[in-house]
Formats: C-alpha cells, structure tokens, sequence
C-alpha cells in the first residue's frame, strides 16, 4: 500500500502546476492533502476510482484537509472534538481494518509566534488522542506538522531558534509525542539523511535548498516493522512543500 502526503497550498492552484499529473502518475492508494482551502462546491478535482473527504474550514479560503482514498474506510471522523481547531479544517481520522489514519495540518504559531500557546494546546491534545486510538489500532500520523524536530531537519538552525516551527517549545511537544509511543518514519530509517519539505518563497530558498522538514509520517511503535520505506519527492513542485510517501504491509 502506498500513502501520499502533501501541503498542497491552496487545492486549485496546486492544479494549475501539474498536481494531477503527479497523482496518476503515483497511483498511491490513498492521498492526502493539507491547506487545501476548498469548500465542497469549490473543489474540482474528482478522481475516478476514489472515495472524497474533505474537511474545510469555516473561513473561506484557508486551511482545510482533504483525503482520497482507493479504499473504502470503516470509518470517517473530522476533527479532534476541540471548537477552535475543528472549525479550521485541520484533522481527519480514516479507520480501516488494520489502523488509523490521521492526517493533520497543525497550526502555525505565527510570526510573532503569537500563536504559540494555542498550539501547544493543541500538540496536547492531538498527543493524547493519537495515544487514545493507540489502544485499539495501529496508527499512522501525516500531514504539515509545522515542527522542524531536530538540527538535522532544518538548514539554518542556529539563525532560527525563535522562529515559528523552530522553537524549543514546539519541538519539545514532537519529542513528548515520539516518547509516548510513536516514531519519526523518516528519522528512523534515514537517520542522517538531510532533505527538506518546505522551503520559503522568500530569496530563491528552493533553488538554493534553504529548507526545513515539516511534514511528517509517524507510526506507534509496533507499526514501525510494517513500513517498507519512505519517499520525500524534492524533485516534485506546485507548492512550496513537496509530497512525501511512505510504503506500508498492511
């Protein structure tokens, strides 16, 4: 089985460079798409051969998380049952019958990093739901978690200490979650590997690979043995994150 994940930035732009090509060239089983920023009505894409779930947020025109799926799941929950979170489109939990999975955009703690109490509210409440799900099935976590974990995973990590996604608090929450019971797919199999996600639109940051790694796959621990590999498709534009894949027995 082949998962894909992608911070697409906007759905219908992402359209307009070639995100179609790449899904039927992939033929993954199931997609993932986060800051899809579509509304039903709004939302072009319909591939044959999968089933839709879109979970958009009450503000037009941002956020939002989007799911295709081969697969039929069992079933389908949106959000984490927290109004602040859950009105901005950013968890689906899929079940199917040998785990869940949960795609996610986490919130940005912004430039001032006013946000950032909100989020570690919601890292909170995210680790113990996943852990909660733990108890009864596997689980596989992906999406833009906007979290750049280790040194390793960011290219100037000495410049961005207080910056959004690179703070001690931020990155503190993704070890609280890896050290109940979970595991970084990438970091595990690929631990010194260097490749990015995300990369600013901001002084030729892509070109020059100025970039962090936000977008994660995380398993529960037992899960890990399942994992055949995972791809980070640097090579793959239409947003300013690349997709990345993982391979799985299920």
């Amino acid at each position: 089985m082949k998962i894909i994940s992608w911070n697409v930035a906007g759905l219908r732009a992402c359209l307009n460079k070639g995100l179609d090509d790449f899904f039927e060239k992939e033929n993954a089983d199931i997609y993932c798409f986060q800051e899809s920023k579509v509304l039903d009505e709004q939302n072009p894409f319909h591939p044959l051969g999968y089933y839709e779930y879109l979970y958009p947020a009450k503000r037009k025109g941002y956020s939002g998380v989007l799911v295709y799926s081969k697969i039929e799941p069992i079933n389908v929950t949106y959000g984490i049952g927290d109004e602040e979170y859950d009105d901005e489109g950013r968890t689906i939990t899929l079940e199917f019958d040998n785990f869940y999975l949960v795609t996610c955009y986490v919130p940005n703690s912004k430039r001032e990093l006013e946000r950032l109490p909100s989020r570690m509210r919601f890292e909170d409440l995210m680790r113990t739901y996943l852990n909660k799900l733990k108890e009864t099935k596997n689980v596989i976590y992906c999406g833009d978690l906007n979290v750049a974990h280790e040194e390793i995973d960011i290219k100037n990590p000495s410049t961005n200490h207080h910056s959004a996604g690179f703070t001690d608090e931020e990155r503190n929450k993704m070890t609280e979650l890896l050290s109940s019971g979970f595991i970084d797919v990438y970091r595990y199999l690929y631990p010194s590997e260097v490749k990015y996600t995300w990369w600013s639109y901001i002084g030729n940051a892509r070109s020059k690979d100025v970039g962090w790694r936000i977008d994660y796959f995380i398993v529960n621990n037992d899960f890990i043995k399942n994992i055949k590999d995972i791809k980070i498709y640097s090579d793959i534009y239409g947003s300013d994150h690349c997709p990345i894949g993982i391979e799985i027995d299920d």
